[in-house]
C-alpha cells in the first residue's frame, strides 16, 4: 500500500466532515431502494437502478477523486471504475432490464441479510472495532456500498444482466485487503457478500423458466 493506516482513517475523517450530512441521505436513498424493490409501483424498477447509479457515480467522483486519489494514485483507476458501475446501472435503467419484486424465498432472505449488514451491521462491527465516526467507512462509502448492491440485486426477480456483478466482484477483492492490513475487520462481509451475491444471482437465475428470464 502507497499509504499508511493513519492516512488512510483520515481520508474517512475529511471525507466525513466535508459531505456531512449527505451520509444520512445516504442511507434515506436505501431505504427508499428498499422500499421501491418489494413494493407495487410502475416506477420501482428505474427508481432503484437510479439510487444505485448515484451512488456509485457519486464514489467514483468525490470520494475516489477528491478524497482517496491524494493518498493513493490508484484511485484514479478505482474511479474509473465506479464511474463506469454508475453508467451501467443507468443503461439498466434505459433497458429496463432488471425486474424487482419482493418474493418470500431463499434469494431475497439472503438479499436483506446483506442489506441488513451494508445499512446497519457494518457500523456496529466498525464501532465495536474502534472505527468511530468520522473515522470510519459510512454508507455511501465503497465497501458499504457494495455489500448493499449485491443485496439489492438479489431482490431481482428475473435475470440479473451479469455486467452488473463484474465491478462489484472486482472491488470486493481490491477492498477486503483492508480488513487484513489496516484492521477494518467490518471489510471481510465485503468478500463474504460477492461470494454469496454473485453465487446466490446465478442460482436464482438458473432456476427460472425460459418465460421469466428478461433480456439483458
Amino acid at each position: 500500500m502507497p499509504f499508511t493506516k493513519e492516512q488512510f482513517i483520515n481520508v474517512f475523517v475529511q471525507y466525513n466532515d466535508s459531505v456531512f450530512p449527505a451520509q444520512i441521505f445516504f442511507v434515506l436513498l436505501a431505504l427508499a431502494a428498499i422500499y421501491f424493490s418489494a413494493g407495487k409501483y410502475s416506477i420501482k424498477n428505474k427508481a432503484v437502478m437510479l439510487i444505485l447509479s448515484f451512488l456509485w457515480l457519486w464514489i467514483g467522483v468525490v470520494y475516489h477523486l477528491i478524497f482517496f486519489a491524494k493518498i493513493n494514485p490508484g484511485a484514479y483507476l478505482f474511479s474509473g471504475l465506479f464511474i463506469l458501475q454508475g453508467i451501467f446501472f443507468i443503461i439498466s435503467f434505459l433497458r429496463g432490464n432488471v425486474i424487482f419484486e419482493f418474493k418470500k424465498n431463499t434469494f431475497s432472505f439472503l438479499g436483506m441479510i446483506l442489506i441488513l449488514y451494508a445499512l446497519i451491521i457494518y457500523p456496529l462491527l466498525g464501532y465495536f472495532f474502534g472505527h468511530v465516526y468520522p473515522a470510519s467507512p459510512t454508507f455511501g462509502l465503497p465497501c458499504p456500498t457494495t455489500i448493499f448492491t449485491f443485496g439489492i440485486l438479489l431482490m431481482a426477480a428475473k435475470r440479473t444482466p451479469k455486467y452488473l456483478l463484474i465491478i462489484p466482484g472486482l472491488w470486493s477483492l481490491l477492498g477486503v485487503s483492508a480488513a487484513f492490513q489496516f484492521g477494518i475487520y467490518e471489510d471481510i462481509g465485503l468478500l463474504a457478500s460477492a461470494l454469496i451475491g454473485i453465487t446466490a444471482i446465478y442460482m436464482k437465475d438458473r432456476k427460472l423458466p425460459e418465460s421469466q428470464l428478461s433480456k439483458a
